[in-house]
């Protein structure tokens, strides 16, 4: 009886920190991320399909094309997958898997590892 009454209350302590690990996040760089990606004055990437998805004609809408990195699959189903990207009136470019791993991934990376390095030790509000 003793030792039920132990592991009991024992499963009661340690239920909630074990819901508490639950929380993923993944970020633009890592394998797991899909979302939007961020061009800017990167070179033209490789993409699945030469023009642009859009599921929805917005004529308010006059920007250029949103260029998604997806799951494998989404892309041939895009009705089904652009509210969960907020795009399904937007003109949408999917770059391919193999363009984001070894060319787009690496550059943010280093990218962002450079830009971290300069700013150790650094009071940015100097005091303030």
């Amino acid at each position: 009886m003793k030792k039920i009454l132990f592991f009991t209350t024992l499963a009661v302590i340690a239920g909630p920190s074990f819901a508490a690990d639950v929380g993923v996040s993944v970020n633009i760089g890592e394998p797991g991320f899909y979302g939007q990606i961020n061009i800017g004055d990167f070179p033209q990437p490789r993409v699945v399909y030469a023009q642009p998805v859009i599921v929805q004609r917005a004529p308010e809408y006059t920007g250029g094309p949103v260029y998604l990195r997806v799951p494998p699959g989404h892309e041939k189903h895009w009705s089904r997958h652009c509210a969960e990207y907020n795009a399904c009136n937007r003109p949408v470019m999917f770059v391919r898997d193999d363009w984001y791993r070894n060319e787009y991934a690496p550059h943010y990376r280093h990218d962002n590892d450079h830009h971290d390095e300069g700013d150790h030790g650094h009071d940015h509000d100097h005091g303030h």
